[in-house]
């Protein structure tokens, strides 16, 4: 059997997703929209290219843990009446995170167009996560 390619695989699964574009994103959040931004990356792309503001991050490795309120590993701003845009560096990763909160249960997810990426390109504000982190890279 073949390897299948991972992103042949993830650009099937984008119709499932609801999807919003740096520049809707962005409208959203300063119409006062109460979105929760969910930051899949590792965390040293998050340190070294920054996030977008008021981001939370969770690890794509822990995503189904913290969202899940069964396990001792919960996050609390996983709420069942929440709305959810769930973002990478490109907008790959969190094709497959935003499903894997929809197959959990969540109703209101979207994962971001073009990712972090995206977000910069379109100009919006970047947060600098390196200064509030407790992680830093070295020398």
């Amino acid at each position: 059997m073949a390897i299948r390619n991972t992103m042949a695989w993830v650009d099937s699964l984008r119709p499932q997703v609801a999807t919003l574009t740096a520049n809707e994103l962005a409208r959203r959040l300063s119409d006062g929209e109460a979105l929760i931004l969910i930051d899949i990356r590792e965390l040293q792309e998050r340190i070294d290219k920054g996030a977008i503001p008021n981001s939370r991050h969770v690890p794509r490795g822990m995503l189904e843990f913290w969202a899940d309120p069964a396990t001792g590993y919960h996050r609390d701003y996983f709420v069942e009446s929440g709305r959810y845009v769930v973002y990478c560096a490109g907008g790959g990763r969190s094709v497959l995170a935003a499903l894997a909160l929809m197959d959990m249960g969540y109703e209101n997810v979207w994962h971001l167009d073009g990712g972090f990426g995206g977000w910069e390109s379109a100009g919006q504000p970047v947060e600098d996560a390196a200064a509030t982190s407790q992680w830093q890279r070295k020398p």
